[in-house]
């Protein structure tokens, strides 16, 4: 690569207890670029995703990002690494008896020293940043779908972060909805350079802003396919990535 790799994962083993999920995962992400892991059903994209954020630790393998190992870093690491992430959950995961503002305002008061008049400022501009702007007061039940995953990644900006991890950005979304969200995604890229990992299944936030595509397969428990979404679709001899990158082609052969 020819950026900075700031994200890699090496001989992953990832699962949960005994069950392993994932064997021998292999990849790297470079500073600046949005890549999204994708799959079928059940195939290991939030497992993945879990553990390269240190929510799950590996059965074996590493995962650096930024420097640090993820699952063998000192806890005063990790914080710092977690001011350094922010996270899109699918649900969004705002808090509903608290505000719209003050769900962005949380990572903010917890680890900034600053007085409220200038975190609510800061609020006020990431909630800008994401065309909410004039939302602060809103509980979460009197906005959209949109709008939640809008806020959702207000809050998930809140500190800077230098990376952006996606959970179903698109999920439960209309495809106009799901549309913006994917353009804001890609203005943010442009923006702040921020470099971003999405997990998705929805072949039109693939096409629309990945730079490159991991695919996992859940019978081979692993990447079967690393690349552009369009080399991935239009010159893989893989017929399981050519079934997921051209359903339709391969539906109307199938007729």
């Amino acid at each position: 690569m020819s950026s900075q790799t700031l994200i890699k994962v090496s001989n992953l083993w990832a699962g949960y207890g005994k069950t392993v999920i994932l064997k021998d995962v292999s990849f790297e992400v470079a500073e600046g670029e949005i890549v999204v892991i994708v799959g079928g059903s059940g195939c290991g994209k939030s497992t993945i995703l879990k553990h390269m954020i240190g929510l799950l630790p590996p059965i074996s393998g590493t995962i650096t990002i930024d420097g640090v190992n993820v699952a063998e870093c000192s806890e005063s690491q990790y914080r710092s690494l977690l001011m350094r992430i922010g996270i899109l959950y699918q649900s969004s995961a705002l808090l509903g008896s608290m505000t719209v503002g003050e769900n962005v305002a949380l990572p903010i008061f917890e680890h900034m020293k600053l007085d409220r008049h200038a975190v609510m400022e800061l609020v006020r501009i990431k909630l800008a940043s994401v065309g909410m702007d004039g939302y602060e007061n809103h509980l979460p039940s009197e906005i959209s779908g949109g709008m939640k995953k809008r806020a959702g990644l207000a809050r998930a900006m809140a500190l800077n972060p230098k990376f952006l991890f996606f959970d179903e950005p698109g999920a439960g979304l209309d495809p106009i909805t799901a549309s913006e969200l994917d353009h804001l995604i890609l203005t943010l890229n442009r923006i702040y350079k921020t470099t971003m990992v999405i997990v998705t299944h929805e072949l039109r936030s693939i096409f629309a802003v990945a730079d490159r595509a991991i695919m996992l397969d859940k019978a081979k428990q692993g990447v079967v396919a690393i690349g552009k979404p369009s080399d991935l679709r239009d010159n893989s001899d893989d017929p399981l990535v050519k079934r997921f990158f051209n359903p339709k082609v391969e539906g109307r052969r199938a007729e």
